[in-house]
């Protein structure tokens, strides 16, 4: 039976009809749903001014490599966040190659074009560390055919890469992995070697595997990739992601016969729990945390970036 939200698979996105005569009253979104009692939690924030918009993700990316640092997913100069301008919508924010996750300040990031044209050049930012050159290949690649993309994740994770090893999609077993549900997960099947040189085009391929609704996608013997509409989406939907594969793997050895969820109840628990919003409150509680822990990665003004294009 599916989880109930106040609704049912066939009531969700209908509106509500009064029996007393009123208007029908339309039915409450799903992250309304999930709050009790009269308190909502808000949407996602909106800014008076696109610098205001930059500090404010800069921030969150940053809070999202804090809490990889303590999750544990730090392998040497792997690993890599990026994050389209809200102003500058052919570009995009990344992290310096061999700085640990932990350090990472907002300051430290590196703003990039996404045009093959011009090769990725530096447009603001961090100019004392490169950034990682087959990250470049493989985030432009995706916010170029992605455009409803702001943000893509990437890291050579534990059992990321365990489950990789076996090119297979993750399986509807339980509630969370049916974020996954459907589209919303692929597999990009072929592994083309480190994307640099002759394997350039691989940022390409794994963009169009990726497809147009794909929120995560498993890369053949390399690691995961998760996209979001926030920083703040994209990073809860990898440690989500990763979560799913360890407990796949641990399925996996049990051996038994194991129980899946239907296609029904898989769905309507995309639907309830999937969506931008919910999916950006999922990461407050990662936000908090990193904030209340560190005092020192929110250390730019609105007022610090300049931006040459």
């Amino acid at each position: 039976m599916a989880p109930s939200a106040t609704t049912s698979p066939a009531q969700a996105n209908s509106v509500h009809k009064s029996s007393n005569g009123n208007p029908p009253q339309e039915e409450e979104t799903p992250l309304q749903a999930i709050c009790h009692g009269p308190i909502k939690l808000p949407g996602i924030p909106t800014f008076p001014t696109f610098a205001s918009h930059r500090h404010w993700a800069l921030n969150h990316m940053t809070a999202a490599f804090r809490h990889w640092a303590r999750s544990g997913y730090v392998e040497g100069m792997s690993g890599h966040i990026s994050l389209r301008d809200p102003e500058y919508p052919h570009a995009f924010w990344t992290n310096p190659l061999a700085v640990h996750f932990g350090l990472l300040k907002a300051s430290d990031m590196i703003l990039l074009s996404d045009s093959p044209n011009d090769g990725g050049i530096v447009l603001a930012g961090n100019r004392s560390r490169p950034a990682n050159a087959a990250g470049w290949l493989i985030h432009a690649a995706i916010h170029r055919k992605r455009r409803d993309v702001n943000a893509a994740c990437h890291a050579h994770t534990r059992y990321g890469k365990a489950w990789s090893a076996f090119g297979r999609r993750l399986e509807m077993i339980n509630q969370d992995v049916c974020n996954f549900y459907g589209d919303a997960q692929a597999v990009y099947e072929q592994y083309g070697g480190v994307v640099l040189g002759e394997a350039a085009l691989e940022g390409e391929r794994i963009a169009e595997a990726l497809g147009p609704r794909g929120k995560g996608i498993l890369l053949s013997n390399h690691g995961l990739l998760t996209v979001g509409g926030t920083v703040d989406e994209a990073a809860f939907m990898f440690t989500s992601m990763e979560i799913a594969c360890g407990v796949q793997l641990e399925v996996e050895k049990a051996g038994l016969e194991r129980k899946f969820i239907g296609d029904e109840e898989a769905e309507f628990n995309f639907r309830m729990a999937s969506q931008p919003d919910t999916l950006y409150w999922e990461f407050q509680a990662y936000y908090d945390y990193e904030k209340a822990m560190s005092d020192n990665f929110e250390d730019l003004r609105v007022e610090d970036v300049y931006i040459h294009v």
